[in-house]
């Protein structure tokens, strides 16, 4: 096939999304080599990302267009060699082994904290805020944090979990408000290091420590943006570690980003350059994984809310970049904007979801009150 016919099959389909080749709309593609249109055909997500990486092409609006691509749902119209590959390997294999898991440490979250710092704001909370009454980044996530230990009804002298601590804040925020003492478990070297120094003088543990060796007793537990990387051959593991270190009365707040659809891999272009050996839960996968084991007391959906905040995360980066290291050149910069503004394009076209769900090992008598 030429080059011609594959511009001219690429055409057709994101004028589906409403989507010119050369338009002047902000959401509109410039191509700048034409072998974009055999990569995206040939390779899907994989070839569209790396184009862009790579300054194939561009857009105006990099989030709008994608959102206009997912919103037709092309992405379901066209599969490239490496989905296909992707999902076989997760059918065959288990893509979240504990050597395995290690991997996302070390390639995303131990990239530097310059960088997070940088993009997440006062706090480095590295998950969807909430903003339900909040209009800037900062009090969104302290609205988020705090949302998190009302729904756990946190009181003083009790010991918390956190499962995939992060840099800490949240357990720092939970016992600075709420006088909390608590564990908090990560596999990334960099995320230990600063998490200990943050909570410094407060009664927390951080361990670089993989959840799966959890045995000791809370008294409540929570897991904010990690379960994303658990994998659906682990999800069971997971929340039978979740039971096993709480008593009859304790809760378990499970906060993650969801999707429509139960799959068993990830995006190929997210797999290779973000989130390695990741994917997202359906709440199918989530109810069966946690039959049995808890009674599901409150599931709140927010998952607009993580457009605004992947939008302030930009705004941030976008701004840094002339201070940041130069480790992070054009090639990384590009990539950075290419992720943020998928993500964007993902909930904004609603096709992913941002789930808090609260879980009791055998009911709270009388009833859960829903918090909000």
């Amino acid at each position: 096939m030429s080059t011609s016919r594959f511009a001219q099959r690429v055409e057709r389909l994101l004028a589906e999304a409403d989507v010119r080749i050369g338009g002047d709309r902000p959401w509109d593609i410039q191509v700048h080599d034409p072998r974009t249109y055999a990569r995206m055909l040939a390779q899907g997500s994989l070839g569209l990302g790396e184009g862009y990486m790579d300054g194939d092409w561009d857009a105006e609006s990099l989030d709008g267009f994608l959102f206009h691509v997912l919103n037709a749902r092309l992405d379901e119209r066209v599969h490239g060699t490496g989905e296909i590959r992707d999902a076989l390997f997760a059918r065959l294999f288990n893509p979240q082994t504990r050597r395995r898991s290690r991997e996302v440490g070390e390639r995303h979250y131990d990239l530097g904290n310059d960088l997070y710092h940088a993009m997440l704001g006062a706090r480095l909370v590295y998950s969807c805020g909430y903003w339900r009454q909040a209009d800037n980044l900062d009090d969104a996530q302290a609205a988020k944090l705090d949302l998190v230990c009302r729904k756990l009804q946190l009181k003083p002298g009790m010991r918390v979990l956190d499962i995939g601590c992060g840099w800490g804040e949240a357990l720092k925020f939970a016992a600075e408000r709420y006088g909390i003492s608590g564990v908090g478990v990560t596999i990334s070297k960099e995320q230990a290091e600063y998490a200990r120094e943050l909570c410094k003088g407060l009664p927390i543990e951080i361990r670089l420590q993989d959840y799966r060796d959890l045995r000791e007793s809370f008294d409540a537990a929570f897991s904010l943006g990690m379960f994303e990387h658990v994998g659906v051959k682990n999800y069971r593991t997971y929340f039978e570690t979740a039971r096993r270190v709480l008593p009859e009365h304790g809760l378990f707040l499970l906060h993650t980003i969801g999707t429509n659809r139960s799959v068993n891999h990830t995006d190929p272009w997210i797999g290779k350059y973000i989130f390695a050996n990741s994917m997202l839960p359906s709440a199918a996968q989530i109810a069966q994984a946690s039959e049995g084991l808890f009674v599901l007391e409150d599931w709140h959906s927010f998952g607009t809310d993580y457009d605004r905040t992947l939008q302030a995360w930009r705004a941030n980066v976008e701004r840094a970049w002339p201070n940041l290291d130069a480790r992070y050149d054009e090639r990384f910069r590009r990539m950075w904007r290419f992720y943020l503004a998928a993500s964007m394009a993902t909930f904004r076209s609603r096709r992913s979801q941002l789930w808090q769900v609260v879980l009791s090992p055998k009911g709270v008598p009388g009833g859960y009150v829903s918090v909000r």
